[in-house]
């Protein structure tokens, strides 16, 4: 078989020097970031148009609340009714491109380098991605949303209090916040971890452009204002379950002390309070503690779903799960199809419900994007696809199927606090009052939720932090503290602008901020696939095709069916590079090495050491850690070795002596 050869006009050797580091594009084993010589620190440009607008936004909706909620109203409408089709399409997208890549040649391409292991297990991999699954949105809308499109179906599917709205109710909850969102977030995730880990580049979301863009046009003014809508993107939605939990915790606090309705002065204290909880974590560097507490949030929050399903109804619940979970499936092209085409009432339903969810999840899939590609290091694109969208979709069916199907039975019972007129915090509440144990399980509520608050800013913090640094994955803590302030800054303004209906400013503000980032992640669809089609395991896979079929006919050819295959120097045309311009810029420009100026330098890809003679201590210090280690092992297993022969060779005398 002919040996890939990169030009027809050259010979391998000739055409080593064509490529940067004399390494042709197939053979590169990816960069990861933290091998590259950056410089981070506080982008000035991104920072400061970002900062003065947010804070010119929030004092705008603390001086004047009402300008805000009629100006979101307005904007809302309109983007309703022109734009809300361009949600449905990313959230369509997002599940079938990462269903597509899966299954397709790409499915073997590693989010890291060719050799890269793992760096979590497999369970703790899948936990912590339980983790991310996991939200105040479970307790928020987990008991109300199933029971509302029960009693109220969405237009056009069903009658109100049967059991066919049982079904559609348990099924539209699944659709809000099952694979839709995750395909989404698996394809963001994606796409960061690919960027950053195999392509060597900054954690930023302009950096998966570069394809697309160039690294000129990433690194200028275009791709500073991609790293800004996901900021603003990430702010808004963020401060979106903020506001949830603050509303909830609220709740909590009228029914444990019993003062009655709480007004907007008790939701500041306790947005103020917990924000105080979120900067003491920033600046503490108290990670490890927070992680521990949010591992804990995450078991407890388990431990109430497992708690409503065995105290619950649980022969329903039983039989709702597989049956709810099978017209969920079966009725998923159905719910998606929904838009203005169906009619007034059906836009007002979007409105309400999928296009708010949909702009959550838009909203949120930078930060999650992140974290789940940060945990997924060294994973192939086919795995990280099906767990990451399997995993939390069942857990998220599991708890919303057991706190809607409990909250329906008690509104079959004909419980009042079940007839439809409470509001999302009071049916939680109401929920676990009528289980055992209800003296206690209000202030296990209110725990869980402080802490989702905590955790959820410290982190989005963070994610804001680095993608206003230049990606640095430390960025200063000052710079988090100040995200995150402003972070409690929209969440006050958005409870202000809905008024008594506190929902309706955060629905609405959320919504509007989604729309332009929307057109940002269908970029970064395009050149995510660009950027794989130029991987070395797809430049392989060319040749490897090429190199087959034409071995396969030449063999035919010259010696029928006696033909087996071999790797040697084809003639010239014949090679499996022969219709390949290996040496584009496009499939060599990415593993040029440069210095922290961005100037070339060469570099050794066997031994990892650059020409100028730079020194990565951290990198140096793994490798020799590594070294270390294996070392031990192989003096461990030479002294058990040593041992077993010395054991054996006893044996042996004792037994000739007998």
């Amino acid at each position: 078989m002919a040996q890939p050869t990169p030009d027809n006009d050259h010979s391998s050797s000739t055409a080593a020097g064509l490529y940067p580091h004399n390494i042709h594009p197939g053979l590169v084993p990816g960069i990861s970031v933290d091998e590259q010589r950056n410089r981070f620190g506080v982008d000035k440009f991104v920072f400061a148009i970002t900062a003065v607008a947010i804070l010119a936004f929030i004092a705008w909706g603390i001086i004047n609340p009402q300008s805000v909620a009629d100006t979101a109203s307005t904007a809302f409408a309109w983007g309703m009714e022109n734009a809300g089709w361009l949600l449905n399409i990313v959230m369509l997208l997002g599940i079938l491109i990462m269903v597509i890549l899966a299954f397709s040649r790409f499915g073997r391409i590693r989010l890291g380098k060719d050799d890269e292991e793992p760096e979590f297990s497999r369970f703790s991999w899948i936990a912590m991605m339980f983790g991310a699954g996991i939200g105040v949105g479970i307790f928020f809308f987990g008991p109300s949303e199933p029971l509302w499109m029960y009693l109220d179906p969405p237009p056009e599917t069903v009658e109100a209090g049967t059991p066919a709205a049982l079904h559609q109710a348990v099924a539209q909850a699944h659709f809000h916040w099952g694979l839709a969102a995750w395909g989404l977030y698996a394809f963001v995730g994606a796409a960061i971890a690919y960027s950053t880990y195999r392509r060597g580049r900054v954690s930023l979301i302009s950096s998966v452009f570069t394809p697309l863009l160039g690294l000129g046009r990433t690194q200028g003014v275009l791709g500073r204002v991609i790293d800004m809508l996901a900021i603003v993107a990430t702010l808004f939605g963020t401060a979106a379950t903020l506001g949830l939990s603050a509303t909830q915790i609220a709740t909590g606090v009228e029914i444990v002390s019993g003062v009655g309705e709480v007004g907007n002065a008790v939701l500041f204290i306790i947005i103020g309070v917990l924000s105080a909880g979120f900067i003491l974590s920033a600046i503490s560097g108290v990670s490890r503690g927070i992680r521990y507490l949010s591992n804990t949030n995450i078991s407890l929050t388990l431990l109430l779903v497992v708690f409503v399903f065995l105290t619950g109804p649980t022969l329903f619940l039983l039989n709702l799960i597989p049956s709810g979970t099978v017209y969920y499936l079966s009725e998923y092209l159905n719910m998606a199809s929904r838009s203005l085409s169906w009619g007034e009432d059906t836009v007002a339903f979007q409105g309400a419900w999928t296009a708010f969810y949909w702009a959550w999840w838009i909203a949120w899939t930078p930060f999650v994007g992140m974290f789940i590609a940060r945990i997924s290091r060294g994973r192939s694109l086919r795995e990280f696809t099906l767990a990451t969208m399997l995993v939390p979709t069942a857990i998220l069916i599991f708890a919303f199927t057991v706190f809607g199907g409990t909250a329906i039975t008690f509104s079959r019972d004909g419980l009042a606090a079940f007839d439809g007129t409470a509001s999302s915090e009071q049916v939680l509440f109401a929920m676990f009052a009528e289980l055992p144990l209800a003296q206690i399980t209000p202030f296990l509520l209110m725990l869980v939720l402080a802490i989702f608050f905590i955790t959820s800013a410290d982190s989005a913090s963070v994610v804001m932090g680095t993608m206003s640094s230049k990606g640095d994955p430390s960025p200063n803590k000052l710079v988090v503290v100040f995200w995150g302030l402003c972070m409690m800054g929209i969440a006050i303004v958005m409870l202000l602008s809905g008024g008594e209906d506190s929902l309706s400013g955060l629905q609405n503000l959320t919504i509007l901020i989604a729309l332009p980032f929307s057109v940002v992640i269908l970029g970064m669809m395009v050149a995510f696939i660009k950027d794989l089609s130029t991987d070395p395991i797809a430049i392989r896979r060319t040749y490897a095709r090429t190199a087959v079929e034409n071995a396969v006919v030449r063999g035919l050819k010259e010696h029928g069916d006696d033909f087996a295959l071999s790797v040697t120097e084809a003639p010239a045309g014949e090679g499996a590079g022969e219709k390949f311009d290996s040496t584009d810029e496009s499939l060599t420009d990415w593993y040029q090495r440069t210095d922290e100026e961005g100037k070339k330098v060469d570099y050794d890809y066997e031994t990892g050491e650059w020409a100028d003679g730079y020194v990565d201590e951290d990198l140096q210090a793994q490798r020799i850690e590594r070294a270390e280690k294996e070392a031990a092992e192989k003096a461990e297993l030479e002294k058990r070795d040593a041992e077993r022969l010395a054991q054996l060779e006893a044996e042996a005398q004792e037994n000739n002596q007998q």
